[in-house]
Formats: structure tokens, sequence, C-alpha cells
């Protein structure tokens, strides 16, 4: 899973596979599900994230695996 954080458009992609997106559903304003072929849900995409959540912090908790963190 990544998290990838676009200032310039203020949006959050939530890239939760490696699988192609084929369809996009928004679930509610500025909020989309993208699926794959297989119904999969395989991306978040956030529009104005930072009026919708608080991007200061990411918590992790109670991961299978183990977590390689990367610092941009």
């Amino acid at each position: 899973m990544k998290l990838n954080y676009y200032k310039d458009t203020d949006s959050l992609y939530i890239d939760l596979s490696s699988n192609d997106s084929i369809e996009t559903e928004e679930i509610s304003e500025g909020v989309t599900l993208d699926y794959d072929s297989k119904g999969n849900i395989v991306g978040i995409d956030i529009d104005n994230a930072s009026k919708k959540i608080d991007l200061k912090e990411v918590i992790l908790t109670k991961l299978p695996t183990q977590v390689e963190a990367m610092i941009a």
C-alpha cells in the first residue's frame, strides 16, 4: 500500500494494489474508489484531502508483516 499526496492539487491517492484500475466510482463528493477487472478495490482518491482528513500524522498498528518506512 502506498500513500501519495499531491500538494499542487491537494489530493491523496491510496494505492492498495499494483493491479490496473478499469472502473471508478464516486462514493461521496470528491472521494472515488478505483476497481480492477475482478471488482477489487485497487485505490482510493480523495480530493481536497487537507480539508477532509488530518494529513499531519499516519499511525499504523497491528500490521501482519514487517513495515518499511520511507520519509520523503
